[in-house]
């Protein structure tokens, strides 16, 4: 009979420590986890397994999954997901059905990723955000009763308009900040250089994104539209009246932003880029709970060691400082990438001409030089500057930042150890020494710095980023080294085994998402995104006993995306969680197919 609150050890690499955790906890709120058991049954497999019990410093406590909404549900007359365009208009598919980001029917991505819980106002509130190429924003108003429960309230729910910054764009993860407002992000941002010389045949883009669905958002025109658009990180607070405020954050830099994450001074925020050979961004605000000006920085990993997941010091490059006006008023010209930079060819022996830097990023190898930008301008912004934020990723390349980094995802904070941590879902081509999921190839770091060198571990990991204050920076959460915490391993199930469908260890990761830390805890809350497991798990990791227990099981099919700990919400606690387009490959009722948020909770925490 196994064990109510097992402390399951896992098998994991745990790599590059200069010095190991404590091996007790010695953070005020200890939790541990009833283990949620693998399925194994067609039944548990396509639904929701969830812990129903947790030790909070010895105390057990009842806790179980509640559903809070679901996609294409109706509410005050609006539906959860529904995408509009720029006038405000439903879309439609093309059966002539509402054009509802769920992630399993004709619309482009992905379905609801995220959900803040805010509170303001004496009130509750969500914003939830759905990631499709037409991105959407929604508002509603919650209803907590005295036992923690928390129930969508009626007549409540809004549509957040973004035309104003020119519609959103594939929302991903997200943070509810301190001073309680949602913070957004835009993935997958089109590819200016490829737009420009593809006008006449925009269908040969990669993934379709940009070319056949954002026109729809601009009335099936897409000459209104312009690549400089998207790949930003949005904010919405919520003001005295209820209603949403929006805006976008062009100092922040563009690139496919997975999530940007505030650390406790309120300025300094950790910027992932979810894609291959991305890079690693820190910015730091001018002033405290505003994000609209300050300094943008990109990562250079220096390796010290190979083993696992690796380690290195880092080094952090400036990009310049610049504010959301000065950028938007560049963006808001519609620029073309031929503007920022020349391009030119390699050489017989591969090498850019002596003008040009030569850069490998996730649009591959490339020959730039930076143009004159502000020739034709009457702004105060240097051109290294504008490049910086309108091609982020390029001009970090540009200037020697580490641009090898595959599919970053997740960013969450021990305030405790002031240990920041960040999700690798694969280590993978640019992160390889070139090699290719293990096999010979220079694609991803010729022309590049080949600054990462590690082996392929297909199952990804968690690494672990040590904070210092640097004075030059101005911010007490400066990273310094970068080194794997915990990794997923490779297994080969035998054939017919009962565990035959996965390709990593069913005891340990795969492919880590998105994560989240309790302040003052031992638990660090990984989610997965991954077809290497057959169902998705969601594990809380004892950061000082170093051992995984599994608490969520989504269904086949399913992405657990962006859980979140609401550590004080009138008293109780509750881990957000969203389970995204769930048995979208199942013959099964399509209303099972919804993306649906709930919550792992209510607690009752010290």
């Amino acid at each position: 009979m196994k064990p109510i609150f097992p402390l399951l050890l896992t098998s994991l690499f745990v790599t590059g420590c200069s010095h190991e955790p404590p091996s007790t906890s010695t953070a005020t709120t200890n939790l541990i986890f009833q283990e949620v058991a693998v399925p194994t049954t067609p039944e548990a497999k396509q639904t929701i397994q969830a812990t129903s019990q947790v030790s909070i410093n010895g105390v057990r406590q009842t806790i179980g999954y509640q559903k809070l909404f679901a996609s294409g549900e109706s509410n005050n007359g609006e539906t959860f997901g529904l995408i509009k365009d720029v006038s405000g208009q439903p879309l439609k598919l093309a059966d002539g059905s509402p054009y509802i980001c769920n992630g399993t029917n004709e619309a482009m991505g992905s379905g609801l990723d995220h959900i803040s819980i805010l509170q303001k106002n004496q009130k509750l509130y969500i914003v939830s955000q759905y990631e499709c190429a037409v991105g959407a924003l929604y508002l509603n108003e919650l209803q907590q009763d005295k036992n923690g429960a928390l129930k969508v309230k009626p007549d409540s729910l809004q549509f957040i308009d973004q035309s104003k910054d020119f519609g959103g764009y594939v929302h991903c993860a997200g943070q509810t900040t301190s001073w309680q407002s949602h913070l957004s992000s835009e993935e997958y941002e089109p590819d200016a250089r490829f737009v420009e010389t593809h006008m006449d045949n925009l269908q040969q883009e990669i993934g379709g994104y940009y070319s056949s669905e954002t026109q729809k958002y601009w009335q099936g025109d897409i000459t209104r539209s312009n690549p400089y658009y998207y790949g930003w990180i949005p904010e919405v607070q919520v003001l005295a009246d209820g209603t949403p405020s929006y805006q976008k954050h062009f100092s922040m830099g563009r690139f496919s932003h997975e999530l940007a994450y505030v650390m406790p001074d309120q300025k300094t925020v950790y910027l992932s880029d979810d894609g291959t050979n991305a890079g690693l961004y820190l910015f730091i605000a001018d002033r405290k709970q505003d994000l609209t000006a300050g300094t943008l920085y990109a990562a250079i990993w220096q390796q010290t060691s190979d083993k696992g997941l690796g380690a290195a010091h880092l080094k952090w490059v400036s990009l310049g400082h610049a504010n959301n006006q000065q950028i938007r008023q560049i963006v808001q010209q519609k620029p073309n990438f031929s503007q920022l930079f020349a391009t030119a060819e390699r050489d017989d022996t591969d090498q850019c001409p002596s003008a040009f830097h030569s850069v490998n990023t996730t649009y591959g190898s490339e020959c730039l030089q930076l143009k004159d930008i502000n020739q034709d301008q009457k702004i105060d912004v240097l051109d290294e500057v504008i490049a910086s934020r309108l091609e982020t990723r390029r001009m970090a390349a540009y200037k020697g930042a580490t641009t090898e980094f595959r599919k970053e995802e997740g960013i969450t904070f021990n305030p405790q150890t002031k240990q920041l941590y960040i999700g690798m879902s694969e280590i993978a081509l640019g992160m390889e020494d070139h090699s290719e999921k293990g096999f010979d190839n220079d694609q991803y770091d010729l022309g590049g710095s080949n600054h990462i060198q590690l082996a392929h571990n297909p199952c990804g990991g968690v690494y672990q980023l040590d904070m210092k204050t640097d004075a030059g920076m101005q911010s007490d959460y400066v990273a310094q080294t970068m080194r794997g915490l915990i990794a997923g391993t490779p297994k080969n199930y035998p054939q017919g085994a009962l565990y035959a469908a996965n390709q990593c260890d069913i005891d340990g990761l795969a492919n880590p998402d998105n994560l989240s830390f309790l302040d003052d805890s031992n638990s660090l809350i990984i989610a997965e995104d991954s077809d290497l497991h057959e169902n998705n798990f969601v594990w809380s990791y004892d950061v000082y006993r170093q051992n995984l227990t599994r608490i969520y099981s989504a269904p086949l099919d399913a992405e657990n995306s962006s859980p979140f700990w609401h550590k004080e919400v009138n008293g109780f606690g509750y881990l957000t969680i969203v389970t995204q387009h769930p048995l979208k490959k199942q013959q099964v009722d399509p209303s099972l197919k919804e993306s649906q948020a709930g919550y792992i909770g209510p607690f009752k925490l010290p």
